[in-house]
């Protein structure tokens, strides 16, 4: 998947927010569609289907079911969208995903392996499985997409040689509040007037995760123009903070009111923080763009193109291995079928998220919206009680367009009409 073509985008310099040129020569806002119109398209849904469900998809239960019910598919979104950036993919992980949590359910009900052992060693099998496909992707050459299908076969007959025609559980109580659990109400609650109580803890961490991203995006315009690089005009800049720092509060206040913060979605903004500042700070994040962006130049440059690659797909394994933990603990049992077509949500995830077609291109933010994309599909179609072809028709829609849109800008940067 990797072009000899030089990318029109490179990895973002810091931050979490599309940081785009505001400003033409005349002085007049504009909008770089590729960036920002994944999150614009976010909004729409959202308000399509608060409308088509009289507000219960904004409901505080709702809201904590789409991050509960699908925190395996964006933990698999994060790492398919370093694979895609480099000009890969992988076909496996839902494959994995049914092996891993077979894995760990032998472990844990089966052989009384204590839980946190068993998750170790359930992370390192998927790191091994990782390593395996990076080895003859890498290494020995062969496409990653003949590499996975292959994989994606295999240990699809692998969970199945070990479970049977039967689950295995149940899975002890930690694993399953991991999965399922919130965070304790420490502070006790606090009284917001009409909405009525909210645990305290979960809102001062919301004020703090906007905090940090105010605080972060300031420092990221001030660099840039340190530089002399073009940045947005101020009001749009502070208007982009000002949206993104309303839509984390109403979810906040919304969770606060439920059940407080849930642990997987803990665990997804340690993952996330941590994997976006390795692809906008660390090397090894820079040289996974580079390779996407132009294999030839990258391998010219000294980048080790072959252990990167190994890497990225050892990274997925890990990843992969983490959400069959999660995704059995939650239904509290692994099943031979558990994990099928994830792959497919994962990869749709990290396309409608921004990823380009060739390679090069791609934030871990983006993945995750285009995560919580599908996620609200599903959710607000079944809400309104519509047939699952038309949920296929909309996902599949809403995935071409995706496509089409980085194809269209593409070509107009490039001149081609």
């Amino acid at each position: 998947m990797s072009s000899g073509k030089v990318p029109t985008e490179t990895a973002p310099p810091t931050g979490s927010l599309p940081l785009v040129p505001a400003k033409t020569p005349a002085g007049r806002f504009s909008v770089n569609l590729r960036q920002s119109g994944i999150y614009i398209a976010f909004a729409l849904i959202i308000v399509l289907f608060s409308v088509l469900t009289d507000g219960e998809l904004l409901s505080p239960q709702n809201i904590s079911n789409i991050v509960v019910q699908n925190s395996y598919i964006l933990i698999l979104a994060i790492g398919m969208i370093l694979i895609i950036i480099a000009g890969h993919i992988d076909l496996s992980v839902g494959s994995v995903v049914g092996l891993t949590g077979a894995i760990a359910a032998v472990l844990m009900v089966d052989m009384d392996v204590a839980w946190p052992l068993a998750i170790l060693v359930t992370l390192v099998a998927g790191a091994l499985i990782g390593a395996w496909q990076g080895y003859w992707i890498a290494y020995f050459g062969i496409p990653a997409f003949i590499v996975t299908l292959a994989g994606m076969l295999i240990f699809r007959a692998l969970t199945l040689t070990v479970l049977g025609n039967q689950g295995i559980g149940p899975f002890p109580d930690q694993v399953r509040t991991l999965a399922n659990g919130f965070v304790p109400g420490y502070f006790g609650n606090i009284g917001l007037g009409p909405l009525g109580g909210a645990d305290l803890l979960t809102l001062l961490v919301g004020l703090v995760a906007v905090g940090g991203l105010a605080v972060t995006q300031w420092r990221a315009r001030q660099a840039r123009l340190g530089y002399r690089q073009k940045v947005d005009a101020l009001p749009l800049f502070l208007l982009k903070i000002g949206a993104a720092a309303a839509v984390v509060m109403v979810v906040i206040v919304q969770l606060a009111r439920f059940k407080n913060l849930p642990w997987v979605l803990v665990l997804l903004a340690i993952l996330v923080l941590g994997y976006t500042l390795m692809t906008n700070r660390a090397v090894f994040g820079r040289h996974i763009y580079a390779i996407g962006g132009n294999l030839n130049a990258a391998s010219l440059s000294g980048i080790k193109v072959k252990s990167v690659t190994f890497w990225i797909f050892v990274n997925m394994g890990v990843l992969a291995a983490l959400a069959g933990i999660i995704f059995a603990g939650r239904l509290n049992q692994a099943g031979p079928t558990a994990g099928g077509n994830f792959e497919l949500d994962a990869i749709a995830a990290a396309f409608i998220g921004g990823a380009a077609v060739q390679g090069g291109v791609g934030r871990v933010v983006g993945a995750l919206t285009g995560g919580l994309i599908m996620a609200v599909i599903n959710n607000g179609m079944s809400l309104i009680g519509a047939p699952s072809e038309r949920v296929l028709l909309f996902k599949g829609l809403v995935l071409l367009a995706a496509v089409a849109l980085d194809v269209w800008t593409k070509r107009r940067a490039g001149g081609g009409g």
